[in-house]
């Protein structure tokens, strides 16, 4: 079986963030990790954003790429976060295009007091953040389970 090598980029909001909801739901293969089903994975970089707006994007992938990524994952927290990452989309564009790195958006399933208050906020309402977010939604049990 060929293993996946996986980066993670966090919001730097987060920056001392220990990764638990990111690290449960690579291991339970939930939310955006749920494409990784069957497959063997492995992090070979985690790393925050450097603060807005990104300048950590434009060298961190260069880093992950030298230790043989494969995809690179942008963290929930930064469609979470409040507000929401305004970069996250050119962050997901840039790295594909400099790098030739797939891109997803998202780790973690969205835990269920963001997604309440995010749409209560309709800070979600565009069809591209709808594009953004379908990797985390998930389920309100499996959103409640990451509260």
């Amino acid at each position: 079986m060929e293993k996946v090598k996986i980066g993670i980029i966090i919001c730097d909001r987060y920056r001392s963030c220990a990764g638990g909801k990111c690290f449960k739901s690579l291991e339970n293969r939930e939310g955006a990790f749920s494409i990784y089903k069957g497959k063997e994975v492995e992090v070979v970089g985690y790393t925050t954003c450097g603060g807005c707006p990104g300048g950590n994007i434009e060298y961190a992938p260069a880093e992950m790429k030298k230790n043989g990524v494969n995809v690179i994952h942008l963290a929930t927290g930064m469609i979470v976060g409040y507000p929401p990452c305004p970069y996250v989309d050119y962050f997901k564009k840039f790295i594909e295009e400099k790098y030739g790195i797939k891109v997803v958006v998202g780790t973690h399933p969205i835990p269920q007091k963001y997604y309440t208050t995010h749409v209560n906020l309709k800070s979600w309402e565009s069809p591209e953040w709808k594009t953004l977010l379908a990797p985390t939604i998930a389920d309100e049990k499996t959103r409640l389970n990451y509260d």
